[in-house]
């Protein structure tokens, strides 16, 4: 496709942060692009149209789906970005919670998934794109539960790339660092928190907004899926930055033991 005609894109989670940037780089590169938010959206940016979507309701998913095929006729390209995160010691939130988090982070990316692979399917190819995280593929104390679902998208989205690749459709994984987005203000708090861990987790916590800070801008996650999105030969996974690769590679190539005592020493964490 040239520059100016690419496509049918869907960004979920798009109010903000690295959904927002998601959009508007889809935008510039050439995609007609719906963006959509669990709340009603009072405007759209430029070029964007956002439409209602709350990823836990699957008549919510349905609906929205229904407006972009009536409004656009198709849909090229898939962005999953719509999540929550939580930052407290695993033992610290219930079963009911981490159900909540798994909600939103992996069975709302799987109902939105299974709502446009038909259309895919029909359309003869198309293009999921899932935003997972380097916590994808490292673990990250006091963010287990949250970790965990990003271990599950990428199990997910590598499987379900297999599947598909028969019906000209694939699935591709974009993995950011530490981004700057309202990611930590916005994390669930835990529902059962413990004294035993308020150390622990005020430092991991701590951790965790200073790697916000200085982390990478949401463009650059945006840049990142549009590369995914338009790759003529598309790999698995596009790690968002430089940080994020270096932490593949680490995790790859380091020894684990290695890897560890690493991990334990950046979370400032009793070897």
């Amino acid at each position: 496709m040239n520059n100016k005609h690419r496509g049918v894109a869907v960004v979920t989670g798009a109010a903000g942060g690295i959904g927002l940037a998601t959009a508007k780089a889809l935008q510039s590169a050439g995609y007609r692009v719906f963006g959509t938010s669990r709340k009603a959206a009072t405007g759209s940016p430029p070029g964007i149209t956002m439409l209602s979507c709350d990823v836990t309701d699957a008549d919510s998913v349905a609906s929205m789906v229904s407006q972009v095929i009536s409004q656009a006729g198709r849909i090229d390209l898939l962005v999953n970005n719509a999540g929550n995160a939580l930052i407290a010691g695993a033992e610290e939130s219930s079963v009911e919670q981490a159900k909540t988090l798994f909600d939103v982070n992996v069975f709302g990316l799987i109902r939105v998934t299974n709502e446009v692979l038909p259309i895919m399917r029909r359309q003869g190819g198309g293009r999921i794109v899932n935003i997972s995280s380097v916590v994808g593929f490292v673990p990250s104390p006091f963010s287990a539960l949250y970790t965990s679902t990003k271990h599950a998208v990428e199990g997910y989205s590598e499987s379900l790339d297999h599947e598909v690749r028969p019906f000209g459709i694939r699935v591709l994984l974009v993995e950011p660092a530490f981004t700057r987005t309202a990611l930590d203000h916005n994390a669930t708090k835990p529902d059962r928190m413990m004294s035993v861990y308020d150390q622990a987790r005020a430092t991991a916590t701590a951790v965790w907004n200073r790697a916000i800070e200085t982390g990478d801008a949401p463009e650059v996650v945006g840049q990142a899926v549009v590369t995914a999105a338009t790759a003529t030969s598309p790999k698995l996974r596009y790690p968002a930055s430089k940080q994020a690769r270096r932490l593949y590679l680490l995790r790859r190539f380091v020894p684990a033991h290695a890897f560890d005592k690493s991990l334990r020493k950046q979370m400032n964490l009793p070897s």
